[in-house]
């Protein structure tokens, strides 16, 4: 599984309406690992009909419709370092005026003189997965020995090669309580950012165990603690930390459980004494607004872990797609049922659309990983939502 690396800071306002901050390109399904927890559910070899090298330049080119300022083309995979024209793509893209952003896997791929490529290039900013602060817990996931200290060799390299980096974690029952070690190891590496994925049960994450919701809110009280030390923190189908951020900043008494007094401790242990203003990331995008997914093979998705086909690039341009698509402009407008519907952080959270959809197979339905009881009345009648396009 691989998941976006943030960029550099841009200060420019992005319409949400009309264009998307975040193109995330799964540009092969080809991976040397097989990771547990995979989305993707990743192969050694590209699967038939990914997009031909023509078509991906043409694909990049149509990104340019969305007008300036540009998307940040995020392109993943599997591992993007398999797409043997990756050189040639990141080009077209510098080309269209599209900046580019990469996530690899660490393989044998993974080699300096590729970084020094891709630098050259104008790639300012790659991410890694770190899934535990042992050998045997993030080996555990990656099933591959001795990548425990790759991966921290890597995050080394990348940072030697002038990259900002970024440190993707996700969180399940098996790893939760490693969270501070994990910080200090983001801490120790001089990553920029540390984001964390809930997970959410699709491709080969089922077999693993997700939190319970009042375990989801320790951990986002611990990840605003964490954001005190000198890195950005942000989430993936975790947008309730935003809303716990907003409790942060407003003073609000911490109302957490054990696993927050373990976590807290467990940090202050690591880390010491907080360093610096919480970095904590708060822009309220989500599944279909502010990000979009392409695959392999074109088809387009509202994320990455959110399994609802919208179109192909091969048959529609994406800025049509993003744009029109009834299913992203109820998303948009927060037109959701349940708790998430009658909340009053609706738009600055709106809960993870893909755990909407994958527990009850409404993708505007609401998060069951979010424990909050919202204090409002619905802003709308429920007859005035559109059905599922599910």
């Amino acid at each position: 599984m691989r998941t976006a690396p943030a960029t550099a800071r841009r200060t420019t306002h992005f319409d949400l309406e009309q264009r998307p901050i975040l193109v995330f390109w799964e540009s092969t399904r080809a991976c040397l690992l097989a990771c547990r927890h995979c989305r993707a559910e990743a192969l050694p070899h590209p699967v038939a009909g990914e997009l031909t090298h023509a078509e991906s330049v043409a694909f990049i080119g149509t990104l340019a419709e969305f007008g300036r300022p540009a998307p940040i083309l995020v392109i993943t995979g599997g591992d993007a370092l398999m797409r043997p024209d990756l050189l040639e793509l990141v080009d077209a893209a510098k080309g269209t005026g599209v900046p580019v952003a990469l996530a690899p896997s660490v393989t044998p791929l993974l080699t300096d003189e590729r970084l020094v490529e891709l630098r050259a290039r104008g790639v300012k900013v790659a991410s890694l997965s770190l899934d535990g602060a042992s050998a045997a817990t993030h080996e555990g996931l990656r099933q591959v020995e001795g990548h425990f200290a790759e991966t921290l060799a890597a995050l080394r390299r990348l940072r030697s090669h002038g990259l900002v980096v970024q440190v993707n974690t996700v969180v399940t029952a098996e790893n939760v309580e490693e969270l501070p070690a994990i910080a200090k190891l983001v801490h120790e590496s001089g990553a920029s950012i540390w984001e964390v994925f809930f997970l959410v049960q699709v491709g080969r994450g089922t077999a693993l165990g997700e939190l319970s919701s009042a375990e989801n809110e320790d951990v986002g009280h611990f990840l605003y603690d964490a954001s005190r030390y000198g890195f950005i923190v942000r989430t993936v189908e975790g947008p309730f930390f935003r809303r716990v951020v907003a409790w942060r900043e407003a003073g609000r008494p911490i109302e957490a459980g054990p696993l927050y007094a373990r976590l807290a401790a467990g940090l202050l242990e690591q880390l010491g004494p907080p360093s610096s203003d919480s970095k904590a990331q708060t822009k309220g995008t989500r599944d279909g607004r502010g990000i979009v997914f392409v695959s392999s093979t074109g088809d387009v998705y509202p994320a990455g872990f959110l399994p609802i086909v919208l179109g192909n690039v091969r048959e529609r341009p994406l800025a049509e797609l993003y744009r029109e698509h009834p299913l992203l402009r109820a998303i948009r407008a927060a037109r959701f049922s349940g708790r998430c519907g009658r909340c009053e952080y609706a738009d600055l959270c709106g809960g993870s659309r893909a755990r909407a959809y994958a527990s009850s197979g409404d993708p505007l339905g609401e998060d069951p990983a979010c424990g909050y009881e919202p204090a409002v009345p619905p802003p709308v009648s429920s007859s005035s939502r559109p059905p599922s396009p599910a």
